[in-house]
């Protein structure tokens, strides 16, 4: 998931190398089983490039501010949740961070673990930060704790 403008610059920059590896491979002709093993090698490279353009369109959508509304399917997922929502906000990191009274490099930290180091408490200082309501469901599992 792309974080930030870096991120999204270089993403820019990887999918560009990748669309050049392909043309240049698409271009290459082999017979037999050189054959196989290039299109088995454009087939990667066209799929590292999807994977890099899905990444850029979520990240354009999440800017456009249209998505209002995020899901996570665990606790875990929260931290994905709120980055998405940062974005979506339009706040860069320094602006949450500012918003929290905290280094740019501490949120950038918080985001790229997947705020694993954050209390729960920070975690809610963030949602709050960013206007972010969560409603999460609890359900007990079938394990018992013997």
């Amino acid at each position: 998931m792309i974080t930030n403008e870096v991120q999204y610059r270089a993403t820019k920059a990887h999918l560009a190398t990748f669309e050049e590896a392909a043309a240049n491979l698409e271009t290459k002709s082999a017979t037999g089983h050189a054959a196989k093993l290039a299109q088995l090698e454009l087939d990667a490279v066209r799929a590292q490039a999807d994977d890099l353009r899905a990444e850029l369109a979520e990240y354009d959508l999440l800017r456009s501010g249209q998505v209002t509304t995020f899901e996570a399917g665990s606790l875990a997922e929260v931290a994905t949740l709120l980055v998405k929502a940062r974005i979506a906000r339009g706040w860069t990191q320094r602006q949450l961070a500012d918003a929290l009274g905290v280094a740019e490099q501490q949120v950038q930290r918080y985001e790229s673990t997947g705020y694993r180091s954050a209390s729960l408490a920070r975690i809610c200082d963030v949602a709050d930060a960013l206007g972010v309501t969560v409603t999460e469901r609890a359900v007990l599992g079938t394990n018992s704790a013997a």
